[in-house]
């Protein structure tokens, strides 16, 4: 721990899934965890979840039940944020909204003690337009965990513009006592992880709606080693969550790559939890059943839409979607969002699904060359404009003769 930063009581605001996951990981470290959420119900349910989650970990004897008595006797549910006042660090996980969470910041700001660290558990919004509304930005960060926390490895530490250098050890500290594969990001919207899956999924879209089908793009991407597939992982988190995002923000519903998920958010096909997503689900069964209806529905989305559909193969879905993340990953690497390429490799290793035999997205990229890279982005480029320009990292590499694995701090 950071000599200037104990980190041994911890408060967690929002007792949904992801507050739910955090308290389990934050508990099994030992640490004490006061846990707040604004609908007593919601807290009660929570409490109820994580001691059948712990039951289940005795029941297949992964822990004592010694030891599971103790993480539940860790984590005391509060009713104000007045007693969180004594807390070292505050976790914040509720719903992704700038207000909310800025409104959040403001209170825990005039609440808790000076020296108290607030993090964001956001997964692409502003740190810095939420550490603006406190009277200690050197004390904000995010801590973006993945779902379900508990579960996932991976946590990027998001760094402000202002976060101390100490809070940021004793965050990365915090992360290594949770057993977590800790990786520091920058800020910008996304930070590592979701900006690149921006990029990445944004092809699988645009392939959906040129000739491709959810199956087909899925298939490509499972066949070279993901875990899951672009659609496949949106039945997972849920197709409503982001629908309800752009619903809230009012603003992005238009957007033509949206289509094909709001015509299934307003059938109620919400994903895996709901039965019926980008594919069929049986009642206990998380095996995912081809639709020929939603076939159906993403070839009606393009005519409205008057996209020319044509035959695509696997290998156009692959080399679209992974130059598409070592693209991105590249001008990351370059605005020193990521302070190596090695740290995105494990974003994508623990985050993503990304194939372990591959070593992470840069690493496969310096695998395959560069200058082959290269000149496959400038040939989509020419074939489908302006988004596809090679970041200007990897010019240079090239013409350095450098690989992405040389670069430290946006330089070779």
């Amino acid at each position: 721990m950071s000599t200037l930063y104990n980190i041994q009581q911890v408060a967690v605001i929002g007792a949904g899934t992801m507050g739910r996951g955090i308290v389990i990981s934050l508990a099994r470290a030992g640490l004490a965890v006061q846990w707040l959420d604004n609908d007593p119900g919601a807290t009660e349910a929570g409490l109820a979840m994580i001691a059948q989650t712990w039951a289940q970990q005795v029941a297949k004897g992964r822990i004592a039940q010694a030891e599971a008595d103790a993480c539940l006797a860790r984590v005391h549910p509060v009713m104000a944020y007045d007693d969180l006042a004594a807390a070292d660090l505050v976790i914040e996980a509720v719903y992704e909204s700038l207000a909310l969470k800025q409104a959040i910041f403001r209170t825990l700001d005039s609440t808790l003690k000076a020296d108290a660290i607030l993090a964001s558990n956001t997964s692409a919004l502003d740190i810095d337009a939420i550490a603006a509304v406190t009277r200690r930005p050197e004390q904000v960060l995010g801590l973006h965990f993945f779902s379900p926390a508990h579960v996932m490895r991976l946590l990027e530490v998001v760094r402000g513009a202002r976060t101390s250098p100490a809070v940021l050890d004793a965050a990365q500290a915090l992360g290594q006592r949770m057993g977590k594969e800790v990786v520091v990001a920058g800020n910008c919207p996304g930070f590592i992880g979701n900006r690149m899956l921006a990029s990445y999924v944004a092809e699988a879209r645009k392939l959906l709606l040129e000739g491709a089908t959810p199956r087909q793009v899925d298939g490509a991407l499972q066949a070279f080693g993901m875990a899951m597939g672009p659609f496949r992982m949106y039945d997972v988190v849920g197709l409503d969550l982001e629908w309800r995002a752009r619903q809230l923000a009012g603003n992005g519903m238009d957007a033509p790559l949206v289509q094909v998920d709001n015509a299934l958010c307003a059938l109620g096909r919400f994903g895996q939890k709901s039965g019926q997503g980008y594919y069929r689900y049986t009642p206990g069964s998380r095996e995912a059943g081809h639709d020929p209806e939603v076939d159906a529905l993403v070839l009606k989305v393009a005519q409205d839409l008057g996209v020319r559909r044509r035959p695509i193969d696997d290998e156009e879905i692959r080399e679209r979607c992974l130059l598409a993340l070592v693209n991105e990953g590249a001008k990351i690497l370059e605005e020193t969002v990521a302070g190596c390429s090695t740290d995105i490799d494990r974003v994508y290793l623990h985050g993503y699904g990304f194939p372990h035999q591959a070593g992470g997205p840069m690493h496969w990229a310096d695998q395959q060359g560069l200058s082959l890279l290269l000149a496959r982005l400038e040939r989509l480029q020419g074939l489908f404009g302006e988004h596809w320009r090679p970041a200007g990292l990897l010019m240079r590499l090239v013409a350095e003769g450098k690989r992405l694995a040389d670069v430290r701090g946006g330089r070779a």
